[in-house]
């Protein structure tokens, strides 16, 4: 079994039943030096897996669970391209590697069940966006969220550049020369020559609208910012079928912008989306709470997961609760942070919400409709 680098969530290696699991997740940095060090806490993280397996579940296979993660560690060109943070899931049969824009905090737990929570947080659609890089040669795309975005890698098999999309296709030119020799030769619809051009490009834009469309905004259902020269944005906004195509773009070639001016150019125009979207939510808790159908204590919300009457479900970005939910019954059990290292209430909520497809979003302190860490909607 070898590992897999994703960057879909959920993947589908959560709903696995069979334990035990492993949950890895670790800050890590882009540059050297300080990335010199991440494979040294990996290392030190691997053994804390070693020994957590070999108290709690010392009949499981465990050289074939830790066989990926131990390639992992010898693989020096995976440690020359970490992100922010990385997250490791690991079952008997898979293992599935997220490289992520943001760091998160050190764990590393062999359990009944994944630790997900903090994927929720960084995958939540709230906040998330995709971004189309566009010139008339090529494009490229970009997903990411309030933390930063990463390029997409696309098939090695999809045409880039025009050249390669319109191949023999390309409209012919309309030229007349005349002359015998190279030297004498004379040009002529130079004008008409610039209107082909343009058509050429024009079928560019039109495959890449749909391009796009088909395989990225449409199963996403993400919106999606147009970067690119001024003269490209109405060219391509008028022949575009995309209705997550957003009407305010970056209006400077992709290619001439620095990551991080990216980045703050792209979150100026998703912030206020982003904020629209909890605000509405946190309005639609405080109507449920009013009418009896929102709550922030934690059985009630404990017992609404077990019963799948989660509609919606706010958790504070950060806090924890030691304790556990079990999560047959809804019972909550409180414990002390000692004794229980790796329990939390909050984080069982979460995915107990997720894994039942309730709309989950995590929020900072101060927008939080209640102090308990949790409020829910329900059904």
């Amino acid at each position: 079994m070898r590992y897999e680098i994703v960057n879909e969530f959920p993947h589908h290696i959560i709903y696995e039943s069979e334990a035990p699991f492993i949950s890895l997740y670790q800050p890590t940095h882009r540059h050297s030096p300080e990335n010199k060090q991440d494979p040294i806490v990996f290392k030190r993280l691997l053994r804390q897996l070693q020994g957590a397996l070999k108290e709690a579940y010392s009949e499981t296979d465990r050289d074939t669970l830790l066989k990926p993660l131990q390639e992992i560690e010898k693989d020096k060109e995976f440690w020359r391209t970490t992100s922010e943070g990385l997250a490791i899931l690991a079952s008997a049969t898979q293992c599935v590697v997220y490289k992520i824009p943001r760091p998160v905090k050190e764990l590393a737990v062999a359990a009944e069940r994944l630790h997900i929570n903090p994927l929720i947080r960084v995958y939540q659609s709230a906040d998330q966006y995709q971004v189309l890089g566009l010139n008339k040669n090529t494009f490229r795309l970009y997903e990411g969220n309030r933390y930063g975005f990463e390029k997409v890698v696309l098939p090695s098999d999809v045409p880039l550049t025009k050249e390669e999309v319109l191949g023999d296709h390309r409209t012919e030119a309309y030229l007349s020369k005349s002359g015998n020799t190279g030297s004498s030769a004379k040009f002529f619809g130079q004008g008409a020559k610039k209107d082909e051009i343009d058509k050429d490009t024009e079928k560019f834009f039109r495959y890449v609208d749909k391009y796009v469309y088909e395989n990225y905004s449409k199963p996403s259902g993400k919106p999606l910012i147009l970067t690119a020269l001024k003269e490209h944005h109405g060219i391509f906004k008028k022949l575009s079928s995309n209705p997550y195509l957003m009407e305010e773009g970056i209006g400077s070639a992709f290619d001439s912008l620095a990551e991080k001016q990216l980045r703050e150019k792209v979150w100026a125009i998703i912030e206020p989306i982003y904020l629209e979207k909890t605000k509405k939510l946190t309005e639609t808790y405080a109507s449920a709470k009013a009418n009896g159908s929102g709550s922030p204590h934690l059985e009630e919300v404990a017992q609404a997961a077990v019963e799948n009457r989660i509609a919606a479900i706010l958790i504070e970005d950060g806090r924890t609760i030691p304790g556990r939910v079990d999560q047959a019954t809804g019972e909550i059990t409180v414990t002390d942070t000692n004794e229980d290292q790796y329990g939390d209430i909050l984080g069982d909520l979460t995915e107990m919400a997720f894994k039942k497809k309730a709309n989950v979003v995590v929020l900072p302190k101060e927008r939080m409709p209640s102090k308990t860490g949790v409020a829910a909607v329900l059904r």
